[in-house]
């Protein structure tokens, strides 16, 4: 291949020179190189002349008389120096020819001889990484079966220059090539340095008094390059962004009093190695105002203005705020919206004394109209049917105008989760002024999900989900879901549905059918051991309606039939659950019992969202009462309220509380024994109180182990808490209540979905009757006063329940095993279970033994525990991933702390 010369250097590009007549320049042999053409001189005809004749060589792909057509030369016509000059120019000009010459001028018989542009056969980019060949590509003009000219090259060139800039590498340059082929053809080839992104290595600010640079640094948006900073794209120069911070500086100095401040100059200045830039503002602050008499002055006859002027966030004294007086605009014509006037002028006006360095406001409110909801367009719901949307509307046609209730109709569309974020409703003029149009534009995402998913969880290990829901199902707002669920510990099937306007009426319907298999666990010897497990199947059927805008009344009942049951190898002895293996309090759950429940929620909701609320509160108050039939009876309430409001600056702040009884109606069942079922009550830990592991807070009994001290020889008990069992027995009350702090990132990691925050919080669970030992072990007491603890056996039977015992005497001809154990506690039999004879008194035979343990009963109390601590959600690419980092600050004895908790997933 013959690499031609490149195109792009010295003064090549700055245009090809006009020229009298050039000639054609010989490429060098080795090199296949191309040349522009040297300028030549004509040699012109010593006076005028006459054209006799006028022919073309040289051309292929262009008709002769095309050639001609670019020229004023013509057969008959006179000539001269000047007119064959013009010629030469206007062919090249034409920007087709790569060379051209005139001969002939001596006897008039003129011959125009050309050559050429080649044709691109293709374009080629060569050292492009950062962007695509398709996206340059987009941009340039030259393509293949294209006339190649420099010019074209030129602007080629510059264009993959200024994508590169607006990527902020002001270092990248293009080097131009061209590959001569046969039959005139072209590889046009564009050699690209990309070169690093320029960075903002210096900030300075000249002229700044009052604030520091550091203070003004960090109300830009441009930052100064910093190890720290790798991550960040701010700190690429961007000329946008530069006249942005110009603004963001003004909006600074107008919210701390600085009237008359302004930026005099802005200047960016490239490095010498194009590397970095340096920025420079000189800035002019002026003295600082205060805020001076504050009045309204409304044209509209309901207003008081006095009122108004009151209750407006500025008053008399204070330092000077541009931002509050946008805040009294917008308070102002919101005002003015609950009254019904749509389009309401509010017009600030600033009475500025430079003596007294004091600003006087007065917002002139102009006359207008009442305005009526003249109709409601809805457009972009192609899936979703119109009522759907409708029927969340606070507003209909004919109304008057109020801006809270169109805000409310807002929140109520976005809460619905069919629709993209930050959907808005704008008012525009209807048909007359006093008619208002609103317009609400939708964009649907998608509501169905299909996920498969497995994972990892510090509750429950590795679990596989399987889940298909429609959350707008057939477009009505109806929910489907199905969903499987298989961990270690806990495996379920649920299917539901939901229509939340039954006949079109503002009535909610739903019903669940679900079948859940869950083990609990404890840990002995820091191992996980499953204890009781529980088998729910059963039915829920939910209503609901709405009894004011944020009131509502929802109702349900359930039936379930719950089987709860104990491994049988590990806690059982003779058939019968072992209370010293499992626990009194274990044994005691055992069995199966049909649950009837019907109950009520009543709820107060001014979220600005259900998915992720950034305004609002909800309260809720619910009781279920179990007993209209079934084994058990008890009434459980909840309460819970959470608040949430925007800090400013892009923090979230939150409080979330909620607290929970159970009262049994059933009568004791024994001494020692809670009336409330141990899987009927409350449990609290990882992961709604963080810092704590799963049901970690709360009454538990702690069963201690012996072991033998190397040194002294005695026996003392184990306090590793990892070698301990621990059951959580649950509680009958519990409370719990978090204060949160969502702390805005960058565009960068808000587009990773990270959303980090710290938190506080504090709760308790209790109320459960005290349970009665597991066992006495016996003891036995040595010479120096050391006491040990001895383990129990318990006795042996046989499969038809008889006590065995160990044969003390001889029984000539019988079999090994009646020669050790007997049914008889005197004498023996010649086989099991025969008649006894002798008189030999036989000692019981003894099961395994059971080690001996300290039983204790802790976390009974209604103190509160406390735990701070930060956590980071990202919607990571390979599902939902949770991470904290919770420090228990408060405890009560028996409770287990837990630093770091996280729970991922991942789609295959």
């Amino acid at each position: 291949m013959r690499v031609g010369a490149v195109l792009l250097c010295g003064t090549v590009l700055s245009g090809v020179p006009a020229m009298a007549q050039t000639v054609p320049a010989a490429p060098p042999a080795a090199t296949g190189a191309q040349t522009p053409p040297a300028p030549a001189a004509a040699a012109a005809p010593a006076q005028a002349g006459t054209i006799k004749s006028l022919r073309v060589e040289g051309s292929q792909r262009i008709e002769p008389e095309t050639v001609l057509s670019y020229t004023k030369l013509r057969v008959g016509a006179p000539y001269t120096a000047e007119t064959l000059d013009q010629a030469l120019k206007d062919l090249q000009a034409s920007e087709l020819f790569v060379d051209y010459q005139i001969s002939g001028v001596e006897d008039g018989n003129i011959v125009l001889r050309v050559r050429e542009n080649p044709i691109i056969n293709r374009v080629i980019l060569e050292g492009n990484k950062r962007l695509k060949e398709d996206k340059i590509k987009k941009e340039i003009k030259l393509a293949p079966r294209q006339i190649f000219t420099r010019t074209a090259v030129r602007q080629d060139v510059a264009r993959i220059i200024e994508l590169y800039r607006r990527q902020g590498r002001f270092a990248a340059s293009v080097e131009p090539k061209m590959v001569n082929l046969d039959q005139n053809r072209v590889d046009v080839v564009f050699e690209v340095n990309e070169g690093p992104k320029s960075k903002v290595r210096q900030i300075n600010i000249i002229g700044n008094e009052v604030f520091d640079d550091d203070k003004l640094r960090g109300e830009m948006v441009t930052k100064q390059s910093r190890w720290f900073r790798l991550l960040s794209s701010n700190t690429s120069y961007d000329q946008d962004r530069l006249n942005y911070d110009q603004q963001k500086l003004r909006q600074f100095y107008l919210t701390e009093g600085y009237a008359d401040f302004r930026v005099t100059s802005a200047v960016a200045e490239l490095t010498p190695d194009k590397r970095d830039f340096i920025i420079t503002y000189v800035v002019e602050e002026g003295p600082r105002y205060k805020f001076g008499d504050v009045s309204v002055d409304s044209e509209i006859r309901d207003f008081d203005n006095k009122r108004l002027a009151a209750s407006l966030p500025i008053k008399k004294g204070d330092w000077y705020n541009a931002k509050l007086v946008e805040d009294s605009v917008d308070q102002l014509s919101e005002s003015a919206g609950l009254f019904g006037y749509a389009f309401t002028d509010v017009s600030p006006e600033f009475q500025k004394d430079t003596e007294t360095l004091t600003m006087g406001m007065n917002f002139h409110i102009a006359q207008q109209q009442r305005s009526y909801v003249e109709k409601i367009n809805i457009t972009g719901n192609t899936n979703t049917q119109d009522k759907v949307v409708r029927r969340e509307m606070r507003l209909a046609e004919g109304d008057a105008f109020n801006s809270f209730q169109m805000k409310r109709s807002q929140d109520r569309i976005n809460s619905l989760g069919f629709f993209q974020d930050k959907m808005e409703i704008k008012p525009v003029q209807g048909s007359s002024p006093d008619r208002v149009v609103l317009e609400t534009n939708l964009e649907e995402r998608a509501t169905g999900q299909l996920q498969l998913s497995a994972g990892y969880s510090s509750l429950e290990r590795f679990i596989i989900q399987a889940e298909i829901t429609q959350n707008n199902f057939r477009g009505k707002g109806q929910t489907l879901r199905l969903g499987v669920n298989y961990s270690a510990y806990s495996k379920s099937i649920e299917a539901g549905f939901t229509e939340p306007y039954l006949f079109d009426k503002n009535v909610a319907v739903g019903v669940d059918l679900f079948r859940r298999d869950f083990n609990s666990f404890n840990f002995n010897n820091n191992t996980r051991q499953t204890t009781y497990s529980q088998v729910s199947t059963g039915f829920q059927i939910r209503a609901g309606v709405p009894l004011t805008e944020y009131w509502s009344l929802a109702g349900r009942y359930g039936l379930s039939y719950d089987e709860v049951g104990l491994d049988q190898a590990t806690f059982f002895t003779n058939g019968v659950c072992d209370p010293v293996r499992a626990g009194r309090y274990l044994c005691e759950a055992i069995g199966n019992r049909w649950t009837s429940s019907i109950g009520y929620s009543l709820i107060y909701d001014s979220l600005n969202s259900r998915l992720r609320p950034t305004a609002g509160q909800r309260l809720a108050i619910s009781q279920d009462f179990a007993g209209l039939g079934g084994d058990v009876r008890y009434l459980r309430t909840r309460a819970e309220g959470s608040k949430f409001w925007n800090v400013g600056g892009g923090f979230i702040g939150s409080f979330l509380a909620e607290g929970g009884y159970i009262h049994s109606f059933e009568k004791s069942r024994g001494p020692g024994i809670d009336p409330v079922r141990i899987t009927d009550r409350f449990y609290l830990g990882e992961p709604q109180f963080r810092g704590f592991d799963i049901r970690g807070v709360g009454p538990r009994v702690l069963r201690q182990g012996y072991t033998t001290d190397s040194t002294t020889g005695k026996q003392i008990l184990i306090t590793n808490r990892d070698q301990i069992t621990d059951d959580a027995l649950g509680g009958r009350a519990y409370y719990l209540a978090r204060a949160e702090l969502e702390i805005p990132l960058g565009a960068g990691a808000r587009e990773l979905g990270l959303r980090p925050s710290i938190y506080v919080q504090a709760g308790s669970l209790f109320g459960i009757t005290r349970p009665l030992p597991t066992a006495a072990f016996p003891t036995i007491t040595d010479a120096n006063g050391n006491v040990t603890v001895l383990p129990t056996r318990s006795a042996l039977v046989d499969s038809a329940g008889r006590q065995l015992y160990i044969n003390t005497s001889t029984l000539a001809g019988a079999t090994a095993a009646t020669q050790q154990t007997t049914t008889c506690a005197i004498g023996y039999s010649a086989t099991l279970g025969g008649a006894c004879s002798g008189s030999e008194t036989n000692a019981i035979a003894f099961s395994d033994e059971s080690a001996p343990f300290k039983e204790s009963f802790l976390g009974n109390s209604a103190k509160p525990r406390l735990s701070v601590g930060i956590g980071v959600n990202w919607n990571s690419p390979f599902g939902p991933l949770r991470i904290d980092l919770a420090k228990a600050l408060l405890t009560q004895p028996g409770d287990d702390p837990k630093l770091v908790t996280f729970n991922v997933g991942t789609q295959f």
